[in-house]
């Protein structure tokens, strides 16, 4: 039984669903072995065999697991040897959306009585994109306007203007990071900086994700924006305050799916 939870999911074993719960495993183990137990029942058995209740990673069905592979034991140890033989600087970046609307986390109340959190009725966003170093440097640009070629440009140019040194850059399978404009302006700069992309559908390798998970988890605790404006100026405090923090951006690293890229 315990095996079966590990490998499968109810749908795979002719339940329903793709979560367990004691009353899904109550369930399997009755169609097994025709024994009945109340869920409190399961939870010992659950407990027994070393299993807890978690939160479970999200991957796309479309994720090829060879590509992963590829990436793990050949393209990144090549991206990081290179990079160290010419002395280079290897940034993780990735690109977010921040929605005037957007409220995650949770927050206490009265049981029974759903909480009410007040947000403006007029929807507006802003776009991020970041770039992160194991060694706790943090590179950022925030604009109000959709997220394309030109403006991925103006974070390459910006990233070069930092370093004296070539930079190896991250990132994944956007069409902005790979569309015509983007190349040409790499073509000239090829001295300075280079791109380099993820697996596709493969979001859990690039520690920066991890960056914009905490940046939408951080912004409803501060004031409420009520406008472009100071939606804006509050994603760029997020990130001076990240900026202040190196010991923050390292941990980002310290993921369990990212630990690949600390490891020799």
């Amino acid at each position: 039984m315990r095996q079966a939870v590990l490998d499968h999911t109810p749908s795979g074993l002719g339940l329903s669903g793709q979560l367990w719960t004691r009353g899904q495993i109550g369930r399997l183990i009755f169609k097994l072995y025709g024994v009945r137990f109340t869920e409190p029942g399961v939870g010992k058995y659950l407990k027994r065999w070393g299993l807890t209740f978690q939160r479970p990673d999200k991957r796309a069905v479309e994720q090829d697991p060879e590509a992963v592979r590829t990436w793990h034991e050949e393209t990144w140890p090549a991206i990081r040897a290179r990079a160290k033989a010419g002395d280079g600087e290897i940034l993780f970046a990735d690109q977010v959306g921040i929605r005037s609307d957007q409220v995650t986390g949770r927050t206490w109340g009265m049981k029974g009585r759903t909480p009410v959190v007040r947000r403006t009725g007029n929807r507006f966003s802003v776009n991020a994109m970041s770039a992160i170093s194991t060694e706790g440097r943090m590179h950022f640009m925030v604009c109000t306007e959709s997220f394309d070629a030109t403006v991925m440009c103006r974070f390459l140019n910006r990233i070069v203007g930092h370093f004296d040194r070539k930079v190896h850059l991250i990132v994944d399978r956007h069409s902005a990071h790979r569309s015509k404009t983007v190349r040409a302006w790499l073509a000239d700069h090829e001295d300075q900086i280079e791109l380099h992309f993820l697996p596709s559908y493969s979001p859990e390798l690039n520690p920066d994700e991890l960056v914009n998970a905490d940046l939408k988890r951080s912004l409803p605790h501060t004031h409420r924006a009520r406008n472009r404006t100071e939606l804006a100026a509050e994603t760029r405090r997020f990130f001076h305050r990240r900026q202040r923090q190196p010991h923050v951006s390292t941990g980002y690293f310290k993921a369990p799916h990212v630990r690949y890229i600390l490891d020799e």
